[in-house]
């Protein structure tokens, strides 16, 4: 018999709360705010087993580890990186699979990919796609 694996520690600093991301947001000077913020409400209505924290400067999501990190970085738009966590996890062959009719990910590895939204209605347009994306995504965390 294969020995479980011994869960994660709890997230309990500061930092992984809600109220952290709240106060980074507020702070936050981005020409696409509002669409950040669409994007964060996408993530968290996606499935209840999601939270929220700040990780790598920026709003970040997890469930037993942290799956999604919003990229600040994205020129045409808002975006978010999907992946899983700091380190590369071994993955099958095939590495994730996930049904993508819209086309929404652009894969960097195979355990990691960017989803980008020009605006809030590019964002709207997608947004049922996108969640739907997520719940799989969960899946491999």
């Amino acid at each position: 018999m294969t020995p479980k694996k011994p869960k994660p520690a709890p997230h309990t600093s500061a930092a992984d709360s809600t109220q952290a991301v709240d106060e980074f947001m507020d702070k936050l000077d981005h020409a696409f705010k509002a669409e950040i913020q669409a994007i964060r409400s996408g993530i968290l209505g996606a499935d209840p087993s999601i939270a929220e924290g700040v990780k790598w400067n920026a709003p970040s999501f997890r469930t037993r580890d942290y799956f999604a990190t919003i990229n600040l970085r994205e020129k045409n738009g808002a975006g978010v990186v999907l992946h899983l966590g700091a380190k590369v996890r071994e993955l099958g062959p095939g590495g994730i699979a996930i049904a993508d009719p819209e086309h929404l990910l652009k894969w960097l590895a195979k355990d990691r990919a960017i989803v980008a939204f020009r605006d809030m209605a590019d964002f709207l347009a997608r947004k049922s796609a996108f969640e739907s994306l997520v719940r799989d995504w969960i899946r491999y965390v």
